[in-house]
């Protein structure tokens, strides 16, 4: 007897027959297109806190509503994975499918889309897994933290067809899709300057100590959470506190400068930096880390081809004092758009005496408020259902639906890597790290840089 789901398969696929000359499209790309009223089932790929307390509750804003579902779980520690499936079991009003690892989650068959949210190394391989086995992703970000992983998960994701959405939430902020607006009109004129900025003052951020005094190698599997990682002895450390150790992430870069760095892409045009320094060091937290805790980056941005014309991006980001905040200011010869006070102004602008003395017209920007539209940055690691990321996870789920791209597609992730991991190179090198276009490789005093 067919199954429900081979039914709806094959109904799609005939509806769609009378169609696919003219737009284009081949019967194998509607192999999976769900019915409206089909309800769409979710595997979660890790159940980190990230997931827990963010990603599942903005999916639980709008899964009834768009007819979405979580089906299965798959950690490979059994303490998570048993308190996971406890947990949202408690959430969703019946049982999951507890998973050991992706392998027998994919082996369900039966699952449409997963969410992504395991180590910062792990995403463009898991990302991989998830498109190979004919499913959508949303994907945490960093996409990746080298350029070996970034090139192969694009490249699946182009072929599959698949929708993955970046967690780059930024790009579902109403007043972030104001500034681009407004920037990629011409009314501010050109770039001349960005500052970026993230800082807090939480000395156990990334620490798990209380989890790390429970995790033992029995009870996951170490050799399959490396992945394509140089084999080391177990650490448990490593394991549930990766954000403090490279090459399991990168730190600052790619935590949280990696939301930053997408929106002067978006922004400018601009898919990646002409170059890279940095600097900093662990100055504070002395408690075995090997990232920083205090970092600088700056950046060369402009046409690869042009080296006359560009502007200088500033990354600053420290731990130890919250001062500053997080934010994003862009200036231009006319002002300045604040991401931190959601407005554009002519602050800094060229005036009407200094243009009189270099015999040029006054260019002051309008004020501009776009806090009306704005939604809120939060600089905790629990956000909960923050806006930003509910309207991202929404954005998500109908496109998964219309088979629209998404508001942070595969390119989003694979241009903010680019940067991240040329800062990274910066910090493990001391050196200036440049990018070989035709190479599609970050390099360091003419060498490929990996790990």
């Amino acid at each position: 007897m067919e199954s429900r789901r081979e039914f709806i398969r094959k109904s799609a696929i005939a509806v769609a027959g009378t169609y696919l000359g003219t737009m284009g499209m081949s019967a194998k790309s509607y192999a999976r297109i769900l019915g409206a009223n089909d309800r769409v089932r979710v595997g979660v790929i890790g159940f980190s806190d990230r997931f827990k307390d963010t990603l599942l509750p903005c999916f639980l804003n709008h899964h009834k509503e768009l007819n979405f579902d979580m089906a299965a779980l798959s950690d490979l520690w059994s303490l998570r994975r048993e308190k996971g499936v406890a947990y949202l079991t408690e959430k969703l009003g019946h049982d999951l499918k507890a998973c050991r690892n992706n392998e027998e989650l994919y082996g369900l068959k039966d699952i449409d889309a997963v969410i992504i949210s395991t180590a910062d190394f792990q995403h463009a391989l898991h990302t991989i897994e998830a498109v190979k086995a004919g499913c959508d992703a949303y994907v945490e970000k960093p996409f990746a933290e080298t350029m070996e992983d970034n090139r192969a998960a694009r490249k699946a994701v182009k072929a599959s067809g698949k929708i993955v959405q970046i967690g780059s939430q930024r790009r579902s902020g109403p007043n972030y899709h104001a500034a681009h607006d407004f920037i990629q009109s011409g009314k501010f004129g050109p770039i001349t300057a960005v500052d970026l900025v993230w800082n807090v003052n939480q000395p156990g951020r990334w620490r798990r100590p209380d989890l790390v005094a429970q995790c033992q190698e029995k009870d996951t599997d170490w050799k399959r959470f490396l992945l394509n990682r140089p084999f080391e002895a177990w650490d448990p450390r490593k394991y549930l506190e990766y954000r403090l150790f490279w090459p399991y992430s990168s730190g600052m870069p790619g935590q949280w400068m990696s939301h930053q760095i997408d929106t002067v892409h978006w922004f400018s045009g601009l898919p990646h930096p002409r170059s890279v320094v940095a600097n900093g060091g662990i100055y504070t937290w002395k408690d075995g880390r090997k990232n920083w805790d205090t970092t600088t980056a700056v950046f060369d941005y402009g046409p690869a081809a042009d080296a006359s014309t560009g502007f200088q991006v500033v990354f600053t980001s420290r731990m130890q004092n919250e001062s500053g905040g997080v934010g994003e200011v862009y200036y231009s010869n006319g002002g300045e758009l604040n991401l931190i006070t959601n407005k554009i102004s002519p602050k800094g602008g060229l005036k009407e005496r200094e243009a009189a003395a270099m015999k040029m017209k006054p260019n002051l920007l309008p004020e501009i408020d776009l806090s009306a539209s704005a939604q809120q940055v939060s600089t905790s690691a629990n956000t909960g259902a923050d806006t930003l990321t509910s309207a991202h996870m929404r954005n998500w789920m109908e496109c998964v639906r219309s088979r629209k791209e998404p508001n942070a597609p595969v390119d989003a992730g694979y241009n903010h890597s680019i940067a991240t991991i040329m800062t990274n190179a910066a910090v493990r090198t001391g050196g200036k790290a440049v990018f070989d276009q035709s190479k599609q490789e970050v390099l360091v005093g003419g060498k490929v840089f990996k790990y």
